[in-house]
This record gives structure tokens, sequence and C-alpha cells, in this order.
């Protein structure tokens, strides 16, 4: 008995091996280093807020401020009358930044799908740069202290780095196919857990000579990267004489190895003919609109599921440094160096996580068992002792089961929907559905950011643990729908199987 094209297992890894080149592994490189520079910028500013926190605090009435420096210096510098007031207005400044970010992946990915992609990664890039050297180094040399200053810088900040996922997105989904998506989507995410270690690495070596060297270096770093970009970058293989994705579909097997994930297996063949964009003569497709990207299979569900998951993840990435720092007493250099165990998890979660689910073939399934264990662990690390060791374990398996399905709702699950069979053709989807979903999940960040500054003030640390725990549950209830439909067809495809045995 044949099986239908679909439900045949196909070689993916042998498929992605022979249409692999060295530009495949230029893109793969210059893409991942180039959204793990952004990452790095926006870390330094979590890994110094103690530092911040101190400077803008007169060192009578804060703790963590060095006993040495002078008291006119502190009295002259202060923004706030206590560390407390300093603590929420950095909670604010992360939520300003998220909220300007999510604002802009929406705009960025329709810019994304219109303009050349390269230029418009480069300009995010440079000009991030330039804002962060403002923000943190230039203000402090200057001795400028403003408050409503440092707002303005952020949401400029937040509107040119959203340039960068969307364009890197696009891009790999423009080199690599289905076979093996997965898996090397899966271990090219690892790109901002990356960008985490290297920003922790950079503050934690030069913080001692202040923050302000720690914004320089990264600032540095960062426009040096968005200049290679702007020279090396090939958005597309047509810009190399190479075929692009689905322009060997007539061979059986290849056809399904470059098959997304998202199509609808219940469709009749005629149905699979439809597009939403034209198939004429026209050979440069044309970008998809925003509502149509909206009304896609799956992009809302997974989109909403992205703002609870990213909250928790992002809530990590901006928090943990100072949770470590401020519930146990340890130093801040010492709690840049083990958050990084984080970021480990998350790596490893996202590439094994991805390679499971391109052998099922099903993303939703995983991502629900994942997130089980992510309650679990979050619950587990609430209670982690004053041990550096055990709290770096535990630390490790939380962003094994968080940080893994968050990478892969943000780069192989958007590459699908964006290249599901409704807009075949037509590679000028992906930065518009990958800004829809990582907008909306930048939305749901931003909120939590702030939620998590009050809720830390008036309830305690533990309670922050508890609405981690209530949105990870939220991601789930919303997949479920996808969950159970992948579940069916799995059980379904099982079945079928057994029959043709």
């Amino acid at each position: 008995m044949a099986l239908p094209g679909s439900l045949r297992r196909q070689p993916a890894n042998r498929g992605l091996v022979s249409h692999c080149t060295h530009h495949h592994i230029v893109v793969f490189l210059l893409t991942f280093f180039s959204y793990s520079l952004l990452h790095a910028s926006r870390k330094t500013f979590s890994n110094v807020k103690v530092s911040i926190s101190s400077q803008w605090t007169p060192s009578c009435l804060n703790s963590t401020a060095p006993e040495l420096r002078p008291y006119e210096l502190w009295n002259s510098s202060h923004l706030f009358p206590n560390a407390e007031e300093a603590t929420l207005f950095l909670g604010t400044l992360d939520t300003i930044f998220l909220f300007s970010y999510a604002v802009g992946l929406f705009v960025s990915g329709i810019v994304g799908d219109r303009l050349n992609l390269r230029w418009v990664l480069s300009f995010g890039m440079c000009s991030s740069a330039l804002v962060v050297f403002f923000f943190g180094t230039l203000t402090e040399w200057l001795h400028f202290y403003n408050k409503w200053f440092y707002c303005c810088l952020w949401v400029v900040n937040g509107l040119l780095q959203s340039t960068g996922w969307p364009c890197v997105v696009a891009v790999m989904g423009n080199w690599f196919g289905k076979a093996g998506r997965g898996f090397v989507f899966g271990l090219w995410s690892a790109c901002a857990s990356v960008g985490n270690i290297l920003g922790a690495f950079l503050a934690s070596c030069v913080l001692r000579y202040g923050y302000e060297y720690a914004f320089l270096v990264t600032a540095s770093v960062q426009f040096a990267g968005g200049v290679i970009v702007f020279f090396g970058l090939l958005t597309s293989p047509k810009e190399v004489g190479l075929p692009e994705l689905g322009a060997d579909e007539d061979d059986g097997v290849e056809e399904d190895a470059n098959r997304p994930l998202m199509d609808d297996d219940d469709a009749d063949d005629d149905d699979r003919n439809y597009s939403i964009q034209a198939t004429d003569t026209d050979s440069q497709p044309k970008a998809i609109g925003f509502f149509q990207a909206c009304c896609l299979p799956g992009v809302v569900l997974y989109s909403l599921a992205y703002a609870c998951l990213k909250l928790v993840n992002y809530s990590f990435f901006f928090w943990l440094p100072f949770y470590l720092s401020n519930n146990f007493g340890w130093k801040e250099a010492e709690a840049d160096q083990l958050s990084i165990w984080y970021d480990v998890g998350g790596i490893i979660g996202g590439t094994i996580q991805g390679l499971i689910s391109d052998v099922l073939q099903k993303r939703a399934p995983v991502l629900a068992i994942s997130l089980l264990f992510a309650v679990g662990s979050l619950f587990g690390y609430s209670r982690s002792p004053n041990s550096k060791p055990i709290n770096a374990v535990i630390m490790a398996i939380t962003g094994f089961f968080i940080g893994g399905p968050s990478n892969m709702i943000s780069s192989a699950i958007s590459a699908d929907l964006g290249r599901q069979d409704l807009v075949r053709g037509s590679s000028e989807a992906l930065a518009t559905v990958t800004g829809i979903v990582d907008g909306t999940g930048s939305i749901g960040a931003a909120v939590g950011q702030y939620l998590v500054s009050l809720i830390q003030e008036n309830l305690g640390w533990m309670w922050v643990f508890y609405f981690f725990i209530l949105m990870t549950s939220s991601t789930i209830l919303f997949i479920s729908p996808l969950i159970v439909r992948e579940v069916k067809l799995l059980l379904h495809e099982r079945h079928l199987r057994m029959l043709a045995e």
C-alpha cells in the first residue's frame, strides 16, 4: 500500500547536506553573529543594572555604592532618592524598550519584505550601536543625567534593534528549506543566547572600570558587525546564481523534503494550488499584506502563545543577574557570569527540540511537552538554595525547557508560517510573518517587565515565579488547538503505516 507524500519520511538531513554550499555557511554565520551582537548590547544593560542603580542613587542611601566615592559626586549625579525607585525606573526602561521594539517589529517586517534585507539589517545594527554609545557611555563621560533623555534614547534603540530579527529570519528562510529546518534553525537560534553570553562576558570584563565601558565595548563591536554585514551578506541564493527554494519542487523526494510543516494535510490537491500571491508572469513576487499575513493558519495562535512565553524568557534575560545579586547577595560580576547557564540551557534545548520536531514533522507536541517540564523547573528554581553550583544546574534546566521552545517559535516555526502553501513562491512573506510573531511576543514581554518589578517590590521574588508559571501555562493553552490537531495527524499517520506494513 503506497503512502501519501505527506506521510513518507524523507531523508531531510541528506537533502540539507546535498544543497549546502559555502554560501550557506557564510549566510548562517553572518546572520548568527549579527543578531548575537544586537543581543549582546541588550544584555549589557541588564548586566550593569546594579552599577547603574548605584550611580543614580546617593551613596548615603544606597548600600551597594562604593564606600570610597566622594559624597559630592554621588549627590551631584543621582536621579532617585533611593535604590527602590531606581530599580523601578530600570524596569520602566525595559518596558519602554520592549514596547518600541514590538512596534518596530511590525514595521520592520513589512519594510524588510519591500527593501533590501542587507541594507535594513546593516542600518539597524550601526545606528543602534550609536544610540547605545550615547545612552551608556557619552552621558556618563559628560556627567549628563536625565530621565526623559534616557527614555527617548531607549525608544529609538528599540525601534532600531527591531530591524534585526525579521531580517535575519527572512534571509535564513531564503537559504534553508524544510530539510532539517528544525535542527538548523534550532542551532542557529542560539544566536540570541550566544549574544547574551557574549554581552555578559564583555560586561564582566570591563565593569570594574565603570559601566560606561561595558556599553562602549559592545557598541563598538556591534557597529563593526553592521559594516561587515553590509559588505558581506547575501540575502538570497539568486544573488550568486543558485536556484531559489522551491525551484526544484518537481523532484518527488526533494519536493517533500522542502515542503513546510505548516501545510494543510487535509486540503485537496486543487486547493494547494491556491496562493495569496499572483502567480502570473511577474518574476519578482510582491510582498504579502499585513492583514493577509495575520490570516495565515497558525499565525495568531503562535503569536499569542509567544507573547506569554517571551514574557517569561525576557524576564530571565533582563532580571536574572539582578535577581541573583539581590536575592543571594552575590557580586554583580559573579551574577553576570552565572546567568550564562540559562542561555546554555536554551541553546541545547532549541537544538534538540528542533531535531525532534524534524523527526516527527510536527512542532506543537514537542513544544507542549517542553513547556510542561518548564512549569516544574520554574517551581524548582524558585526554591533554589544559596549555592552557585546547584543554582547553575537548575538554571540550565529551566533554560532548556523555556529557552528551547522560545527559540523554536521565533525561528523555525516563524519560517514554517512564512513559507506555507498559501504563500508558496513568495519569500517576501517571511519578514512580515516573523515581525508579527515576534512583535506580539515583545508586547507581552514589555508588559511583563513592568509587572515583574511591581510584583517583586510588593510581594517578593516567589510571587514573580508564580507569575512565570501562570504565563507558561497560558502558552500551552493558546497552542492547544494546534497540539490537538497535530497529535491527531501523528496518530492518523501511524495508523496508515501500520496498514501499509
